[in-house]
């Protein structure tokens, strides 16, 4: 184990306050304290910051991964109060303020926990192991160069059978994907393996309620499935996955699928840390915290993002796990430790919802901004502005604008290159 101590970050005369995750909260956070009277440390596994929502637009090779992804050092060049690390944390000890990492130990005046969530499994060892995430860019990568092999092999067969894809959960994320998958299947697959019949390929998208998109209305979610089905897309509701067997899907239902590859978009699980007692947690692993985003039980820790329960009685079951939430915390944490610093009253955290969107393909999308439920066109164009705005980096947004208009313009998407890790050899 390393000895390492603090991570190399020098000794400071104002409070440490160490952030744990350089996602939207974390990083929103970071940047509100910075040139502040704080020493800010903020440590992530990865050495950028990565931009979810269009995580599915890497899987489809709509994007490549370095546009949705900044180095999380260049964000905070010449902020001298501001420190990155690149460790992974293992445990805290609440009591002694020490954060473990597998580059060894720093101390800690305040504590904010943003580590995320992953891809949940229900505890279904079968579905981990068969089906493919995409909570990362690295597994975005993985899903992309799974899709193309998958096309690629059945070239070398002289065989369109069995290259169907299922997409688990109708959320914004298995909506977008599966949308992403029929276009390429009609317009760009075909192009590049005209040996194969993409007739005989089938997209499934499989949902356990009785619709797709259930955090936003009926009207939105009916217009969803409609697009959806326009595309070609097999959508199932009110199913549920029960068995994965040699690349069968077995439905409670009855009902089987064969297919080639699993998509998994059904659900999220906060990502864990030791040190943190269990009265702490919520019944589905999310970290209870008050209105202060103060860790309940637990001195000087806060938690924000998809990992916190927040107590609001608006919101019995917690926030929902997108961006916005964690965005709003991050900074209300910041600006609750500068006040306390200046000896005035602390804030309670207080959702604003901004509104729900989801894109199903070109031209089709759906919105929810408050009274205003586009669909269609102008949904869709609001989608690309609010995504593209939201980009860290004015290169980033430069590269993702131009990807788009190309797509847009030629009806195609240039980045379909199979990227395999290399492995040298023992």
């Amino acid at each position: 184990m390393p000895t390492n101590t603090n991570l190399g970050v020098p000794d400071s005369p104002h409070p440490r306050v160490v952030i744990v995750g350089g996602g939207f909260g974390g990083l929103k956070a970071a940047r509100t304290l910075r040139n502040k009277s704080f020493q800010v440390v903020l440590i992530d596994k990865n050495n950028y910051h990565q931009f979810q929502p269009l995580f599915y637009q890497v899987a489809m090779s709509g994007l490549e991964p370095s546009s949705v992804s900044f180095p999380l050092r260049k964000i905070f060049h010449k902020v001298q109060n501001i420190h990155v690390r690149t460790a992974t944390v293992n445990s805290v000890s609440t009591q002694n303020k020490i954060l473990n990492t597998d580059m060894g130990e720093i101390t800690y005046d305040h504590l904010l926990l943003g580590m995320g969530a992953g891809s949940f499994f229900f505890g279904n060892a079968g579905f981990e192991n068969h089906a493919l995430g995409m909570k990362s860019v690295s597994e975005s990568l993985y899903l992309r160069n799974q899709v193309l092999q998958m096309l690629e092999d059945a070239v070398n067969k002289g065989s369109s059978e069995n290259i169907d894809i299922v997409v688990v959960g109708g959320g914004p994320t298995g909506v977008e994907l599966s949308g992403s998958l029929a276009e390429m299947k009609k317009m760009m697959f075909p192009n590049d393996y005209p040996e194969l019949d993409f007739n005989m390929m089938k997209i499934w998208l499989i949902e356990g309620s009785n619709r797709i998109l259930s955090n936003m209305g009926e009207k939105s979610s009916a217009k969803a499935l409609k697009y959806l089905q326009k595309l070609g897309v097999e959508v199932v509701l009110n199913t549920r996955l029960e068995k994965v067997e040699n690349n069968i899907a077995f439905l409670n239902s009855g009902n089987s699928i064969p297919h080639k590859l699993m998509l998994w978009a059904a659900g999220i699980k906060a990502f864990q840390i030791d040190g943190i007692p269990s009265t702490s947690l919520a019944p589905n692993g999310r970290i209870l915290t008050d209105g202060k985003l103060k860790v309940k039980g637990c001195e000087n820790v806060y938690c924000i993002g998809d990992q916190a329960w927040v107590e609001d009685p608006n919101w019995p079951k917690g926030h929902p796990q997108v961006a916005q939430p964690a965005i709003q915390q991050g900074a209300l944490f910041a600006k609750n430790l500068i006040a306390a610093q200046k000896g005035k009253a602390l804030k309670n955290y207080t959702y604003k919802d901004l509104g729900s969107m989801a894109t199903v393909g070109r031209n089709l999308a759906v919105a929810e901004l408050g009274k205003f439920k586009p669909s269609g066109f102008i949904a869709w164009v609001i989608w690309m502005a609010v995504h593209l705005m939201s980009i860290v980096g004015v290169k980033n947004r430069l590269l993702i604008f131009i990807n788009w208009l190309w797509s847009y313009i030629t009806y195609d998407q240039s980045l379909r290159l199979l990227i395999k890790p290399f492995k040298k050899k023992e």
